[in-house]
């Protein structure tokens, strides 16, 4: 190794910073990847809950229907 060329030093130098950047891109991707995934696991539960809170303001208009029959048949 000592008998290297400034060259081939600067060579060695770049291609290890070539192999970095490939394996950090690669890394990068795949949380990008992982992060829309993500992303799309939300908007499913967001769209759920969504759905949930109308469920449940339906059946609190039905309960209050419910109650107010109720009162009124007591009088």
């Amino acid at each position: 190794m000592q008998n290297q060329t400034s060259l081939e030093k600067l060579s060695d130098k770049v291609s290890q910073i070539l192999q970095k950047y490939h394996a950090v891109k690669g890394e990068n991707e795949l949380l990008r990847n992982e992060l829309v995934q993500e992303k799309a696991q939300m908007e499913l539960k967001d769209q759920e809950i969504e759905k949930l809170t109308q469920e449940n303001a339906k059946k609190d208009l039905e309960i209050e229907e419910i109650v107010n029959k109720i009162e009124s048949i007591l009088g």
